[in-house]
C-alpha cells in the first residue's frame, strides 16, 4: 500500500504510532458497561499488548446514539464514561478512544481521549468532522456503509482543512442489500492513496445490521479471516471490538471477538504484517 503520514497518540511506554510501519490495534468493548468491566478489559488488553508487542488503543464508548431500537442499552453517559476512561488511562498507560456523536461532546471528550472516533453513519457530518479535527486529537473516521472508498478523500480534506494532522480512515463494510455488509478490499488501497493511515474494522464488518427485529446480529466466525486478509493487503491498523462474554455484552456482542481469542489472533496478524511488509520492501 502507499506510504502514509504517520502520527502518534498517547505518551510514555504505551505510545501508539499509526502509519509508522508497525501494526497497531484499536480494541475494547463496544460500550462502557461499568467501571469494573472497563478496568477488567483494559488490564487484559494491556497484558496482550505486552505479550504481542502490538500497540493498543483502548476503545469503549460512553454513548451509542445510533442503536437500532430505542430500548437498547446506549451507555452510561459522557460524564461517568469519561471518568472511567480517565481511570483506564491512569491504570494502564494505554491511550483511549471513544465515539462522539455531536459537536458539543468534542471538547469535553478531547480533554480525556487521545483518539476521537466519528461513527460511520456520521461520516459526512461536516461540523462534527471539523470540530474533531480542530481538537488536536487523533481522529478515526469510519467510512459510511453507504459511501464509496474514493469519497473518503473529501472527508479527509474537510478534516485537514480544519487543522487535523492526526487523521485515520477506517473501513467497516459496505451495505449489501438488507441486513448485510460486504468488504471490497480494493477500498483499502484506494483510501491509502489519500495519505492517511488506514484501519480495518474486522468486527463491524461482520455485523448484520438490524437483522434481529430491532437489534443487529453478527457472524463472529468471519472476524479472523477478514482481519488476516486486510493485514495481507497492508493496512496500518485494525479495529476489533472484544468482550470477555460477548454473548452477554450490552452492545454488538454477536460481532465482538471473545477476548480470550485475541492474543493468538494478534500474534498471527503481526506475523502476517511482518511478512507482507518484508515482501514489499526493495531487495
Amino acid at each position: 500500500m502507499s506510504a502514509t503520514t504517520s502520527f502518534r497518540v498517547g505518551d510514555g511506554a504505551r505510545t501508539v504510532e499509526a502509519g509508522g510501519g508497525s501494526l497497531f490495534l484499536i480494541a475494547g468493548p463496544c460500550v462502557i458497561e461499568s467501571r469494573d468491566s472497563s478496568m477488567l478489559h483494559a488490564e487484559r488488553l494491556a497484558a496482550i499488548s505486552d505479550a504481542t508487542g502490538v500497540g493498543i488503543v483502548f476503545k469503549s464508548s460512553f454513548d451509542k446514539a445510533n442503536r437500532t431500537s430505542g430500548k437498547s442499552f446506549r451507555g452510561i453517559g459522557i460524564d461517568e464514561g469519561l471518568r472511567i476512561l480517565s481511570d483506564v488511562k491512569a491504570a494502564t498507560g494505554m491511550p483511549v478512544l471513544t465515539d462522539v456523536h455531536e459537536t458539543c461532546q468534542v471538547a469535553t471528550a478531547a480533554e480525556v481521549c487521545e483518539f476521537l472516533q466519528i461513527p460511520a453513519l456520521l461520516s459526512r457530518q461536516t461540523d462534527l468532522i471539523e470540530a474533531c479535527a480542530a481538537s488536536g486529537r487523533g481522529v478515526n473516521i469510519k467510512k459510511g456503509q453507504f459511501m464509496a472508498p474514493w469519497d473518503m478523500k473529501h472527508v479527509l480534506a474537510k478534516a485537514r482543512q480544519a487543522g487535523g494532522a492526526k487523521i485515520s480512515l477506517c473501513e467497516r463494510g459496505t451495505s449489501f442489500g438488507y441486513g448485510n455488509l460486504v468488504n471490497d478490499f480494493r477500498g483499502l488501497e484506494i483510501m491509502a492513496n489519500f495519505g492517511a493511515p488506514v484501519v480495518f474494522d474486522a468486527t463491524h464488518s461482520v455485523q448484520l445490521p438490524s437483522a434481529g427485529d430491532g437489534v443487529s446480529k453478527g457472524e463472529r466466525r468471519f472476524i479472523a479471516p477478514l482481519a488476516r486478509a486486510a493485514v495481507a493487503v497492508g493496512v496500518d491498523g485494525l479495529f476489533i471490538e472484544c468482550h470477555v462474554d460477548p454473548d452477554n455484552a450490552k452492545s454488538d456482542g454477536p460481532n465482538s471477538l471473545h477476548l480470550e481469542d485475541l492474543e493468538a489472533l494478534l500474534n498471527n496478524l503481526r506475523a502476517l504484517h511482518e511478512a507482507s511488509h518484508t515482501h514489499r520492501s526493495p531487495s
